[in-house]
């Protein structure tokens, strides 16, 4: 078996290998020290996860800038045949004097794009675009990442036969057959904990839940299997995995199927949280969720599904998570939403125009981690704030967004901010009254003229 390098946290992309403690050849026993780890926050003892033979070590010791998961060591047990490594990774790598590079890094890419409202952007390289849906562009993204990696694969109610409950599925089980998409049972509580478990095991899957209001008969796997046990482990047991779905109201579907729970994960540590607007988004995120090695909750939208952008068809399109996107550039306010709320707040920009104001518009497309250094700039320049959520105001996401931003901003604001929130009720039924649980584009506005002292 392979001794990876393990991460002491969720956000460790590199670790220097400082000595070795047992030599090549040795025999060890489960527990047993190996090696000695540091990062530029903590040092920590490499065990050994089993019994069995220190058969080759492939980092040599003082090695620097290892990243994540790269295989330190081969460990040979007894009855189970040796896992020879591929190509390079094969003979040792001495890493001392050389700064690795990290493909598919989470933080440090550099693309930002403009989607959707638009046709500018500030990434560089051009791509073969095809208009599609936000089904078709995740559709996509989990076809280009199951043929990429034998590892992944997707489970949920309907994900196989029927091409999912919204089709993001489709023609999957014909392309990569039963063993890879699986339809289960109706019990999120019994098929998360598979992929959960298929996760520790060094699987990949992608766990979709009809809609994210069943995820709560599932909320003890994901909360104290999935996002705990990086930390539990000491670092040594990732949990690469994506629960994904529609999340939020749709129409009309009652109180229990209208629910946001972005507030809800993005509350626990050891949880990554995306929210796309738009299908490219859709498309880039989903790649570099799945590509990830912690549990990502990846938040749909129902009414979005259905949604054309353009959306480049190359497999290496990518968005990094962290990443914010800025829709529009202005000077005397900014405007932040996510998800479907970036919507409402693009419904309600003619009237915004209106008001003869320069306003800035900012998705942030990824609520953890947290594009902090694209807002606190943006409102350094604006000095006025509006936060735009279709979830519950009380202890919401936009309430942690607005404490930070008085934190570290709190010189520069002109005015205090304010925040646009869906009511405080569970969600109608009826049609009129649904629409009144929800933002509206008039509320926006309202809030718009409030912090610009227009009213």
């Amino acid at each position: 078996m392979k001794i990876l390098l393990p991460a002491l946290s969720p956000t460790m992309e590199t670790g220097n290998l400082v000595k070795w403690i047992v030599k090549e050849g040795q025999t060890v026993s489960s527990g047993d020290i190996l090696a000695e780890i540091e990062t530029d926050k903590a040092t920590m003892e490499l065990e050994a996860p089993e019994d069995g033979q220190l058969s080759k070590i492939l980092i040599s010791e003082g090695s620097e800038n290892i990243p994540v998961n790269t295989p330190l060591a081969i460990l040979s047990i007894e009855g189970e045949e040796q896992e020879l490594l591929e190509d390079n990774n094969s003979k040792e790598i001495n890493t001392s004097s050389a700064q690795v590079t990290i493909p598919n890094q989470l933080f440090n890419d550099k693309i930002e794009i403009i989607p959707n409202y638009s046709n500018t952007s500030e990434d560089t390289k051009t791509y073969t675009e095809k208009e599609m849906t936000m089904r078709e562009a995740l559709n996509l993204a989990i076809e280009e990442e199951m043929s990429a990696d034998k590892d992944i694969f997707i489970l949920g109610e309907e994900v196989a036969q029927y091409d999912g409950a919204y089709k993001v599925t489709q023609g999957l089980l014909e392309k990569f057959g039963s063993k890879r998409v699986l339809d289960t049972p109706i019990s999120e509580h019994g098929f998360t904990g598979l992929a959960v478990g298929a996760a520790m095991a060094g699987l990949k899957p992608i766990c979709e839940f009809m809609t994210f209001n069943f995820s709560m008969q599932a909320i003890d796997q994901i909360i104290n299997s999935a996002a705990k046990t990086l930390y539990m482990s000491g670092g040594e047991i990732n949990v690469p995995i994506v629960f994904r779905g529609p999340n939020g109201a749709a129409a009309r579907v009652g109180a229990q199927h209208s629910q946001c729970f972005i507030s809800w994960f993005s509350h626990i540590p050891g949880l990554i949280v995306v929210a796309p607007s738009n299908a490219r988004d859709a498309k880039g995120l989903l790649k570099t969720s799945i590509r990830n090695q912690n549990p990502v909750i990846f938040l749909e939208h129902e009414l979005l599904y259905k949604e054309k952008t353009l959306v480049p068809l190359e497999n290496d399109f990518l968005i990094p998570l962290g990443k914010a996107n800025i829709l529009k550039k202005g000077s005397d306010l900014t405007i932040i939403g996510f998800s479907m709320s970036v919507q409402r707040v693009m419904k309600a920009l003619p009237e915004i125009n209106d008001l003869n104001i320069s306003v800035e518009i900012i998705d942030l497309r990824s609520i953890k981690p947290l594009d902090e250094d694209t807002i606190f700039n943006s409102v350094k320049k604006t000095n006025r704030v509006v936060i735009v959520e279709d979830g519950w105001g009380n202890t919401s996401f936009g309430s942690h967004l607005s404490y930070l931003i008085q934190l570290n901003c709190f010189d520069y604001l002109d005015a205090e901010v304010i925040k646009v929130s869906g009511k405080d009720v569970p969600m109608p039924y009826a049609e009129n009254l649904e629409a009144l649980a929800l933002p509206s584009t008039s509320e926006i506005i309202q809030a718009v003229k409030r912090v610009l002292y227009k009213n």
